[in-house]
């Protein structure tokens, strides 16, 4: 067994009281099916048509536009609001340009529905793009459609591996607590907390090995969402606008700090940087898949023997900046329409 092989497994296996799931004979499992099946028709009762892209450049200012693309599933499209400026990708778009006091070009190419093996075809798409800075968010899907971790963090692996060749930095939203979704009864809800966080662990061993750095939405979109309904949309799945405002406030220090404009002094202010250690990878992955907001990246640690667990992880948790939900941001160029 490789050193990342025995990674994941600590991970995704010990770290959560073992790998398998343990279903305890046919009629649990038909319960399960059954319930996984009427959530989702209530989900997709009450489904609302994607969002417009907002794709175009955001601020002004001279110097070339820092190109930012999107990529992932619905929670990157921004299902569940009907404005482009409530999505994720505009909300980080427009405060990425006030950062940097540089032009923002953004370019949505996540797709709703999409599952980890599909982010082959957007990554194709965004290296025409070339972008400083990729935004993925992937996952939800996945552990719905009970995809084999192994199978989605190969694909999400090579997809951050074939980005960074290409000079891009890359910033993963890990796979939000799906437990924390009311049409979701028992005991699936807990089994669906369960996959989603050993999904998240996977994937930021998958994305650290790979030269990416990942951010906790499980528990950034946990207790907060379970306890606030407000922040889900009418589908009571994907979140509303303040749901996502809370997201995109959660991945824009790590957008910003992979670009080189994150102010140090943000995170001297107030108590902003919670913590911030370095540990085994997949120590950091387990930590983080329950910790809200945790950031996990590579990290180097010399001397001989460094590395007993397959690699160092700087693992660190960041109060989240405060994004406004509703904004009327609208891109100073919009992108010419395709047909």
């Amino acid at each position: 067994m490789t050193r990342a092989s025995t990674a994941r497994r600590l991970a995704t296996g010990a770290a959560y009281g073992g790998g398998g799931v343990g279903l305890a004979g046919a009629a649990l499992v038909a319960l399960l099916r059954e319930e996984a099946r009427a959530a989702r028709r209530r989900v997709d009762a009450r489904r609302q048509p994607d969002p417009p892209s907002g794709d175009g450049v955001y601020g002004r200012g001279r110097g070339t536009p820092i190109s930012f693309t999107v990529l992932g599933d619905s929670s990157a499209v921004g299902l569940g609001v009907d404005r482009a400026a409530r999505t994720p990708g505009v909300l980080i778009a427009s405060a990425l340009a006030e950062l940097a006091e540089r032009p923002v070009r953004l370019t949505r190419l996540a797709v709703s529905g999409a599952k980890s093996p599909q982010l082959d075809a957007q990554v194709d798409a965004a290296l025409l793009e070339r972008p400083d800075v990729a935004l993925i968010m992937i996952g939800a899907n996945d552990v719905t459609s009970r995809t084999r971790p192994a199978v989605s963090v190969r694909h999400l692996g090579d997809a951050v591996r074939r980005l960074t060749a290409a000079g891009a930095e890359v910033v993963v939203g890990t796979c939000p607590d799906l437990g924390t979704i009311r049409p979701i009864g028992q005991p699936l809800r807990t089994l669906a907390r369960r996959w989603s966080r050993q999904m998240a662990a996977a994937q930021t061993i998958a994305v650290v090995e790979a030269g990416g750095r990942t951010v906790s939405l499980g528990s950034a979109l946990g207790p907060t969402f379970a306890t606030d309904r407000s922040l889900f949309s009418r589908d009571e799945f994907h979140p509303s606008a303040a749901g996502y405002a809370h997201a995109a406030a959660v991945l824009l220090p790590s957008v910003a700090d992979a670009l080189g404009v994150w102010p140090a002094s943000a995170d001297r202010r107030r108590g902003t940087l919670r913590r911030e250690t370095v540990r085994p990878v997949a120590s950091a992955a387990a930590r983080a898949a329950s910790r809200t907001g945790s950031e996990v990246q590579p990290a180097e640690v010399p001397g001989p023997g460094a590395e007993p667990w397959g690699g160092w992880a700087l693992l660190r948790r960041r109060r989240p900046p405060e994004i406004a939900a509703v904004g009327q941001a609208e891109p100073a160029q919009q992108e010419p329409a395709t047909t």
